[in-house]
């Protein structure tokens, strides 16, 4: 009886747990749907599985010969059995009613899809269906006779187990012999399983749309042919031995039922299988191309339509490979937002001069996004400052959960720009913040590193006991303390709430200690992405989070997906496998294929509060229609985000990365052309990693050919596809872009196509071309000469001066105790001509005949020209103090731009004898002097 209650309170802990989570952040009503829906299938699953195994049992039972003397064996068995009767009748389908109701539970979403289904105003062009057939009504039907096939067969299987123990059946060597009532009952029972197969295989002929195992997704020119047909016709012969088996309950002959089961499958085999297979070999393969045109077609406007790639704008793209003087100046404002600043590198960086305590820490990849800094849209690399718990001194349970609660704080460097150290040129940063994101709330209680659980807040007017942030300088111990203000957990205000959690978390400090009072809260859930999985079960989330600074909070946004893999004639993709790349592993979901997929909503997660706001984004898709239905109250209208929020949205990676999987094969249209695999395209592998794994796609603001301005994009390119064990070749077939920004332009897909009869460097030449380049070569080597190496960042692909120039960052890194990567070359390329310079603008102009065309003053974006002493990022030259007539000693100003230029000059000279000292040395006399420079200009 113990136990039981221990066991009960257990189970009750868990669910008020939820309820008590899901209450506080507003989505009650996700939880109780779910609960209400499982209940409901649980019960049905239950209620029939363990009624029809009972009743097949009791009616076996009840209609036993009483009489009928049987043999020792089954007398011993009997008497076995008979004792614990009454007990096995009502157990073993109850038993088996659990199991059966715990499977059906996790349908709950199926049975949900099916009572709330929205049609999707497209036809199928086989059965003539709504699309809405195959998404929620076949699954529903299939699994409903799934089920009931099971629980007859089960319910039969334990009626000819009864009759035989109590003398129903008996068999005296090859002579069976069955009494009226059993024979009835297994007769009556066949005929139904046999039915319930009839109804399956009818069914079967529409799976066949979705069938992925023909030379395209969905029903082929045999599919259409015999095998629609043969499963009409294996249905109805099927439904004609149900009957047969009605025949023999009343008549009592079996012969019937078992010939026209003999019947059954030798038909299957014949009209299942040999039929089709003969209609394959005699009249599909020696005609392949023109007798398939028409279901590759199909395959190829369903599969464009599901995955969103049917209005694409194709654009041929002539691309140049000379470079011609002032190529890039049509293309200024692209090559002005150029990102340098690889943010899958620096974070090392960031760390080192930005984390200040032990006891922060940066993501290992950091996020791209856009901020208007001085009427400027600037591409920025962004970093949350997150609390690491492993670098306390200290650490115990009140630390870990009372005092370490929370980082502090963003981070953001411009990614186009670098100090003249070659470190990032930060426009927000410190702590507390400052910098050109204006105000908004650092403390950043929920995040993608927050501990388990946290429990803060307080009475008002206490000591607050969370450490806020360090307010001594990097060396002091001195904390800023305080106390949550927010409401971003379930209130432990009473016993019973600290008892649940005690359990939860297993933790008895949590009951005893006095620092929990009764205006506690615990924050538990933290990461956006669980949050947002946990009130919307029904998105497919992208893998990549990102925060933003917006109206005054740190917000992680969160980009969901509505996907089917039941869409036919669609082309089926494995989702996990096709996201992976050089910085996101494969998850390893179980089963994750899919077929059809929407960007369908916009979710956000406040870090402070850990609010959680779902926006419906695709309002035409007809997947989110469904559960808007289901969860009627958890979305809110898009048109309620505020103009701040919209402005940090993009194209999430993911579904680019599915589309850019699909437009590999199905940018052709040509059905011929498809079959033959003439034109099919590949991603290329990143060409900065050692093992195969693809180059991801990235996010840069450029102006993609066709349109009028530039705009926040994320980018891939293409090569062709060669066969397994064949020589690569990596020339730039196609070029696939998506605006990223939120507008009318939002998510518009470009794909340049390069002429055949033109070879484009791909990123696998181009890294070979830098690889291999002898003054690139030598000045790498110089570089990693002593305690340094050399690490080649993101490697971009830039539409430019009316061809692809490519842009790869070089970072240079101590191999002492204390290191960090800094940016100290750029690498370009265009067409097969390299150069290799200080700065991103040094490199373009010796790239195209000492005029690039690109914007002047890209040296003063990289932190100040190294040459004229201008201050840096303004271009104003220290001193001057436009309008002013300040009183400057020009004197002292000239002798420190002399300085500089000296030690600058001394700098590339010690390069140039690979004395890497002297150089070192340089470069602290050009700090010095650009300190004094600045001291001087006031």
């Amino acid at each position: 009886m113990l136990a039981v209650i221990v066991v009960g309170f257990l189970v009750f802990a868990n669910l008020y747990a939820d309820v008590l989570w899901f209450d506080q952040l507003g989505y009650l009503p996700v939880l109780t749907t779910q609960w209400t829906a499982m209940a409901v299938m649980f019960f049905i699953g239950f209620a029939t599985t363990g009624l029809a195994i009972w009743l097949s049992v009791y009616l076996a039972f009840r209609s036993r010969p009483l009489y009928q003397k049987l043999n020792s064996q089954l007398d011993r068995y009997q008497q076995v059995v008979e004792p614990l009767r009454r007990l096995a009748m009502v157990g073993i389908p109850v038993l088996l009613g659990l199991f059966v109701g715990v499977s059906t539970a996790s349908r709950w979403a199926v049975a949900l899809q099916f009572v709330n289904r929205t049609p999707f105003g497209q036809t199928d062009p086989v059965f003539g269906f709504d699309i809405s057939f195959f998404v929620y009504e076949l699954p529903f039907y299939r699994g409903v006779v799934a089920y009931a096939s099971a629980i007859v067969l089960i319910a039969g299987l334990a009626a000819i187990a009864t009759h035989y123990l109590y003398g129903g059946i008996r068999i005296n060597g090859r002579e069976v012999r069955i009494t009226r009532p059993a024979r009835i009952q297994i007769a009556v029972t066949a005929a139904v399983y046999v039915a319930l197969q009839a109804v399956s295989i009818w069914l079967d002929q529409y799976a066949t749309l979705t069938d992925d195992t023909g030379i395209v997704t969905g029903a082929t020119y045999t599919d259409v042919n015999a095998g629609i047909p043969g499963r009409a016709i294996l249905a109805g012969i099927a439904a004609l031995v149900a009957v047969l088996f009605i025949v023999t309950a009343v008549i009592g002959r079996w012969r019937l039922p078992l010939i026209g089961t003999g019947l059954l499958i030798v038909s299957s085999l014949v009209i299942g299988t040999v039929y089709p297979a003969i209609v394959q070999r005699l009249t599909v393969d020696p005609n392949a191309r023109t007798a398939e045109a028409e279901y590759i077609n199909r395959n190829i406007e369903a599969t464009r339509a599901a995955y969103g790639v049917d209005d694409i704008d194709v654009v041929p793209y002539d691309a140049v490979t000379t470079a011609s003087s002032g190529a890039l100046r049509e293309d200024a404002e692209t090559t002005a937002s150029i990102r340098i600043l690889d943010p899958a590198l620096v974070s090392d960086t960031f760390s080192q001069l930005e984390r200040v305590k032990q006891y922060y820490q940066f993501a290992d990849h950091l996020d791209v996004d856009r901020y208007e800094i001085d009427g400027q849209t600037q591409d920025t690399v962004l970093a949350v400052r997150e609390l690491n718990q492993a670098g306390q001194n200290s650490s115990s349970w009140y630390n870990n959960t009372l005092v370490y609660t929370h980082g502090f704080g963003v981070v953001a460097a411009y990614g186009n720009k670098r100090t003249v150290d070659g470190q990032p040129e930060f426009l927000e940063s410190g702590i507390p913040s400052t910098g050109e994101l204006g105000d908004f709330e650092p403390r950043v209680y929920f995040g993608e590193k927050s501990p388990t659980y946290s429990i803060v807040g307080g009475p008002e007017g206490a000591d607050p006991i969370e450490l806020d942030y360090p307010s001594g300088g990097e060396e002091s111990d001195v904390n800023a303390k305080t106390t949550y203000a927010g409401d971003g957990g379930p209130v432990l205000d009473n016993i019973v709430k600290k008892l649940v959690y005690a359990l939860k978390f297993q933790s008895a400090d949590l009951l005893l200690s006095d620092a929990v009072t009764s205006e506690s809260q615990i924050l538990y859930d933290r990461d956006p992405l669980d949050r947002v999985k946990k009130v919307a079960p029904y998105l497919t989330l992208d893998s990549d989070t990102y925060p933003a600074v917006v109206d005054g909070h740190v917000v992680w946004i969160v980009d969901g997906y509505t996907t089917t893999a039941d869409y036919p004639y669609s082309s089926i993709e494995q989702l996990s496998s096709t996201i992976a790349d050089t910085y996101t592993p494969a998850p390893g979901y179980p089963i994750d294929d899919i077929n059809y997929i929407r960007n369908s909503v916009k979710a956000t997660v406040d870090a402070y509060t850990g609010e959680v706001t779902l926006y419906a984004w695709d309002t035409d898709d007809p997947i989110l229609k469904t559960w808007q239905k289901i969860f009627p109250s958890s979305l809110r209208p898009a048109s309620e985000m505020s103009a701040e929020l919209t402005s940090h949205v993009r194209y999430p990676a993911d579904l680019f990365k599915v589309q850019r999987s699909i437009l590999q094969t199905y940018h052709v249209t040509n059905a011929g052309t498809f079959y033959s695999s003439e034109d099919a395209w590949a991603t290329p592998d990143d060409p900065t990693q050692t093992n195969e794994v693809a180059q991801p796609p990235y996010y840069l603001t450029m102006q993609v050919p066709g349109s009028t301005s530039p705009a926040f994009t994320i980018y891939s390119t293409y090569i062709p596809r060669t066969q397994a064990g064949s020589d690569s070749q990596s020339v730039l077939t196609g070029y696939l872009t998506a605006n990223a920004d939120a507008g009318e332009d939002y998510g518009k897909l470009t794909l340049l196509t390069l002429p055949s009869q033109t070879t484009v460097p791909g990123p696998g030449q181009v890294q070979n071309s830098f690889n291999t380049d002898t003054e690139v070569a030598n000045q790498i080597a110089l570089l990693e000469r002593g305690s340094t190496t050399v690490t080649r960042g993101n490697l971009l692909t830039l539409p430019v001066g009316g061809g692809l120039l490519y842009v790869q960052p070089v970072y240079v890194r101590s191999t002492g105790e204390t290191s960090y990567p800094l940016l100290r070359k750029v690498l370009v390329a265009f067409g097969d001509k390299v150069a290799f310079e200080d700065t991103l603008d040094e490199a373009l102009d010796a790239l195209f005949e000492g005029d690039s065309g690109a914007p002047a003053g890209d040296a003063d974006a990289e932190g100040g020209d190294e040459g004229t002493g201008t201050d840096e990022g303004t271009g104003e030259t220290p001193g001057t103090d436009e309008g002013t007539g300040s009183d400057v000693d020009s004197s002292a100003l000239k002798e420190a731009l002399a300085d500089y230029k000296k030690a600058l000059d001394d700098r590339t000279a010690a390069y140039a004898d690979g004395d890497l000292v002297a150089a070192a040395e340089a470069d602290q006399r050009m700090q010095e002097a650009v300190e004094r420079a600045i001291e001087l200009a006031g």
